[in-house]
């Protein structure tokens, strides 16, 4: 088994630190072994799986005592804060933690009996739960093995001394997961009280954590933020296709109750909390439950990037396993019947796995006719018979529906003003419609793909008359509650969800590898370089099951001939090697079209495109190492790895120049778990034997053709 490196100095960045565990594993090589258990030991809970450790005291409230990575000691905590935060009738109250400590640089267990509790949530009982999935999933399409996450869900209830809190019971879950450095925390409100509440807001997360940097002047805004804790919750949008950008949680805020920093202005940002930017804002009625949204820290041992892109890639993997699933489509822009059938017979024919009716192509979901749910219940039918998927495209939020259904703008208290513009409200009348006719379409018509564009992104609303929302405070969380309805309601089915905007952890298959859509009016020759920097630049934090590429057999947004694949026979060179791009790297792209093929040459092609992905599919869908970014000026490259595959490596090296290049190349072998030699073949020629150095790199004399590529294979 390999033993991971401590080390100052990182080459290329592909070791690990010391795990300072029960076992020497790197857990992104191996995480066997590293099981979730909870014990208690007088007044202290500890959770924990060797890689990840969070410690309470339970007297004189629950308090978080200890918060550790433990790869490498690294300990989150510095003071004790509430564990949760709740704001009910517009009064603040504070659920579990305790006052008294007088140095927040840092926590003494020697002081924790000198504490006083906070009175507003006290501290009940404990239980300990097996854990459960988020969503009930199903997969229709090809996805690799993969088993369920299991672990612990640590869940602390708490109740109130204070009258008008009487019958109101918090619950605070933390939950680990087996093999991953990983623990999600969320929480649940019941109203016993037998009167309505107002929850104004809820603050699922406080945290005071070391500081990441010692500066004497400076602001939260611009001081670096620890870098060895991730955060990302189930509620993120605004279209940036970029977890960071679309986070809408995540809080670094100053402490003042922190006086021995160093900052003069106390504005080190160094403490963390979670909440929704726009408070929930819900009356929460007598007898009613509320979920928080659900909170995922991940706890990094490293400053290097490729690293901590794998370890975020890992958690997509345990908690989001339906990102997975991978099938291969193309997207029609017809949906005459004889269209489609014709291009289900290609697919079947090529080895293609689904139909998207794009945009454009005259589906129409909200059509509830008859005729309508016929027609394309009919060629789902026909689709299932050759092992097709079908599904299809709907926009909902760059529209204007009616003053009556727009999102009201609390400025004008008029339409207009919303992210896109004019938008319809999701709780309105006709976004409520919109909802059932979706569910109606697909329940009637066996559909097996959803392309929702413009989903929620966030609009406030200011209506005072939509069904779905009472007004202004409750419009965006009651509008996010709706959308994952929808999204959970076709995950649990199967129904595979293509969304722009970063709703994973909701059900989502996949979004956008981030793109300029007039770039694919560019040139040919200059979208194969534009979408090889697409793909390398958006698989730092996706796996390659996450992403999608596009690619305009057609012409799409103008740029004429030069721009499009069309006619396909014309042009075979350009449309393998942007086949060859995005399979290799596992992406499928949006083949945007009337056809797959024209001609008998032009179908052999893409058939053996498709024949060679699948046989290096779970590679190539594993995740990726970044060689090279391309530039056009020399070679680039991806590499994608896995320890447990029989195919430790596959990599991809491509020259944009005009002539043969030859060139040495390192290829970092560390995370495929080899340890002193190695053996690749380029395509399929003999495997050549490759010592590796003391940072786990096997160097490589390659040529690779003038304007091609080249594929090698590590075994």
């Amino acid at each position: 088994m390999k033993i991971s490196i401590l080390t100052g100095i990182l080459t290329a960045c592909y070791c690990c630190l010391q795990a300072q565990t029960t076992t020497s594993a790197d857990w992104l090589i191996s995480n066997k072994g590293y099981n979730t258990t909870v014990n208690e030991n007088n007044k202290e809970i500890t959770i924990s799986n060797g890689l990840i450790s969070r410690s309470f005291r339970t007297s004189p409230n629950v308090i978080c005592t200890d918060y550790r990575n433990l790869s490498n000691g690294d300990q989150l905590l510095r003071a004790v804060k509430p564990e949760a935060r709740l704001v009910i009738d517009g009064q603040v109250y504070q659920v579990g933690g305790a006052v008294g400590q007088r140095q927040q640089a840092y926590l003494l267990p020697a002081w924790l009996d000198n504490l006083s509790a906070n009175t507003d949530f006290q501290f009940v009982k404990y239980e300990v739960q097996p854990l459960k999935p988020a969503l009930q999933w199903k997969s229709r399409s090809w996805m690799p093995p993969v088993k369920s996450p299991a672990g612990k869900d640590l869940v602390f209830h708490y109740r109130s001394p204070v009258p008008s809190l009487k019958g109101i019971l918090v619950k605070v879950h933390y939950e680990v997961m087996d093999g991953i450095p990983l623990l999600c925390k969320w929480l649940e409100v019941e109203n016993n009280s037998g009167q309505p509440k107002q929850l104004d807001q809820v603050v699922n997360e406080i945290l005071a954590t070391p500081e990441e940097e010692s500066a004497v002047v400076g602001s939260v805004q611009k001081m670096q933020v620890p870098h060895n804790i991730y955060i990302e919750s189930n509620y993120a949008f605004n279209n940036a296709m970029k977890a960071n950008l679309s986070d809408q949680t995540t809080h670094w805020k100053a402490d003042s109750a922190y006086t021995s920093q160093v900052n003069y202005d106390l504005q080190t940002p160094c403490l963390l909390e979670v909440y929704p930017e726009v408070p929930v804002g819900i009356n929460l009625a007598a007898g009613e439950h509320f979920t928080s949204i659900r909170t995922y820290e991940l706890l990094l041992d490293s400053y290097d990037r490729e690293r901590n892109g794998l370890a975020k890639r890992r958690m997509y993997r345990t908690i989001a396993p339906w990102t997975l699933q991978n099938p291969a489509f193309m997207h029609l822009v017809s949906s005459d019947p004889q269209k489609v059938r014709d291009i289900i017979d290609q697919c079947a024919a090529t080895g293609y796995e689904g139909v998207i009716l794009s945009f454009g192509s005259g589906l129409n979901m909200e059509d509830t006719s008859a005729a309508n749910i016929e027609k394309f219940k009919a060629l789902a039918g026909y689709a299932h018979s050759k092992r097709i998927l079908l599904g299809g495209y709907s926009l909902f939020s760059s529209r204007k529906i009616s003053d009556e259904d727009d999102v009201i703008s609390p400025l004008t208290g008029k339409p207009g003003g919303a992210f896109f513009g004019n938008a319809p409200c999701l709780g309105s009348k006709w976004g409520l419609s919109y909802l059932a006719k979706l569910h109606y379409f697909f329940d009637a018509t066996g559909f097996d793909i959803f392309e929702n564009d413009g989903p929620y992104p966030g609009d406030v609303c200011a209506s005072t008359t939509h069904p779905g929302h009472t007004g202004l405070k409750d419009s965006q969380w009651k509008q996010m509650q709706l959308q994952k309805g929808l999204y959970h309601w076709l995950n649990e089915r199967g129904v595979y969800i293509n969304a722009p905007d970063w709703y994973f952890l909701d059900g989502t298959n996949k979004i956008a590898l981030g793109y300029r859509e007039v770039n694919f009016s560019l040139p040919r020759e200059e979208q194969l370089i534009l979408n090889r920097q697409n793909i390398f630049d958006g698989t730092w934090e996706k796996t390659p099951a996450m992403g999608w590429g596009f690619v305009p057999l057609s012409e799409y947004h103008g740029g004429g001939a030069a721009a499009t694949i069309e006619p396909l026979k014309d042009h075979l060179d350009v449309y393998r090697q942007l086949m060859m791009q995005y399979y290799g790297a596992g992406i499928q792209a949006c083949y945007r079209g009337p056809r797959l093929y024209d001609t008998d040459s032009t179908k052999a092609m893409v058939k053996q495109v498709l024949n060679w992905y699948k046989q290096y599919r779970e590679i190539l869908n594993a995740d990726v190492i970044h060689l090279r970014r391309p530039d056009g000026r020399d070679w680039d490259g991806i590499m994608h790895v896995s320890a447990t595959l029989p195919q430790k490596a596959f990599v991809l090296l491509y020259n944009p120049t005009t002539q043969a290049i030859t060139r040495n190349i390192d290829l970092p072998m560390y995370y495929t778990g080899a340890e002193k030699e190695i053996k690749i073949r380029e395509k399929d020629g003999p495997l050549k034997k490759y010592q590796l150095d003391r940072q786990y790199t096997a160097h490589i004399k390659i040529t690779i053709p003038a304007a091609g590529y080249t594929w090698l294979v590590a075994e």
